[in-house]
């Protein structure tokens, strides 16, 4: 039964006293949905999938999402300044200090999507990729520098508490601050979640960190109009939290690939498509990681020990091509083939490996 037939089931009906109750559970369930949305964008899910394309528009695409967020958010951060300067607003300073930050962060990416195009050399064999991974650092670093910024300047405003001047201005500057951050943070996600690309997503969540920051500064202002002096460095503390929060989600992302960690269903299923690929009898080993915003995999399958060389080699390349296809963002796979119902065929350098104990 889906959540959605369960709660027909149980709310779509009327009430014995003839009265109908659908109203009120319609604004119980739109708050229930506005509150699922909000703890959706602070606190992300985790996504290690992505669309089939190839490198070259990988890079284009992600080159494009940089540009055109860095041009959005130093717009709106340029505007930002102007009204801190005639406020004096903690809180906005605090957010236009992210929003720079924001916006900065898309230069090493911008660094790290060129020196991804380098082709493998001696010195780097598997290419230049891991870049893309270390700018994700870079961003997490910038998010931690933000909250630390944000939060001091809080507190020094919680102790020395003053007025805002203009608090008009400054709800307007942090609606116009919510808006350009809030586009540029669903524009990086999706472009780094289409081109699998975890620093990219995890510059999307800064940007959108700030977007929420942005609108917190709303009720700065309107604490103020209020006459609530302290109004301007609790919401700063918030905004100091609420990036934290997000921090640690991007973080985690950032670190899981460097870890190289992989999503299981993405195991399964380069297992599933070597398994039906003719002439191969079984899936030994599959491995798999993100260099970059690319997929790299290797595996050991078995063949029949009868097949000539070129046989063989005909079925590990008919099963590249297969995997090239069929996995999104799969920049190269290299197979082994062991004979088939061979127990002892790496006897000889079994004790190189691991125990799984």
């Amino acid at each position: 039964m889906t959540a959605h037939t369960k709660h027909d089931r149980e709310h779509g009906h009327r009430a014995h006293d003839g009265r109908d109750h659908g109203h009120s559970h319609e604004h119980g369930a739109t708050l229930r949905g506005l509150l699922g949305a909000l703890r959706h964008a602070l606190s992300p899910h985790s996504h290690d999938h992505a669309e089939i394309i190839d490198t070259a528009t990988a890079d284009r695409e992600g080159m494009r999402a940089l540009a055109i967020s860095l041009a959005a958010l130093g717009t709106t951060a340029a505007l930002q300044v102007v009204i801190v300067v005639v406020s004096g607003s903690v809180a906005l300073l605090a957010d236009t200090i992210h929003n720079f930050s924001d916006a900065l962060t898309a230069v090493p990416l911008g660094i790290a999507f060129w020196l991804g195009r380098r082709p493998p050399d001696r010195r780097y064999t598997y290419g230049y990729g891991r870049a893309e991974d270390l700018a994700g650092v870079f961003v997490v670093a910038v998010m931690t520098l933000s909250a630390v910024v944000a939060a001091w300047e809080a507190i020094g405003r919680l102790l020395d508490p003053r007025a805002i001047d203009r608090p008009v201005w400054v709800a307007l500057a942090g609606l116009v601050g919510f808006a350009g951050n809030e586009l540029v943070a669903h524009y990086r996600i999706r472009v780094g979640r289409r081109i699998g690309s975890a620093a990219l997503v995890a510059d999307g969540l800064h940007a959108r960190t700030d977007g929420f920051t942005s609108l917190a500064v709303l009720g700065a202002a309107l604490g103020s109009m209020a006459g609530w002096d302290h109004a301007d460095p609790i919401i700063g503390l918030a905004i100091s939290v609420a990036i934290v929060n997000v921090l640690r989600h991007a973080a985690r992302d950032i670190y899981r690939r460097l870890m190289d960690r992989i999503d299981p269903a993405l195991v399964e299923r380069v297992t599933h498509d070597l398994g039906h690929v003719t002439g191969i009898t079984s899936v030994d080993r599959v491995r798999v990681r993100w260099i970059g915003h690319e997929l790299h995999a290797d595996a050991e399958v078995g063949l029949s020990p009868t097949l000539t060389l070129t046989q063989a080699h005909d079925i590990l390349e008919h099963a590249r091509h297969q995997l090239l296809h069929t996995i999104p963002r799969l920049a190269d796979v290299l197979l082994h083939a062991n004979p088939a119902e061979t127990p002892d065929a790496h006897q000889r350098t079994a004790h190189h490996r691991p125990s799984s104990t």
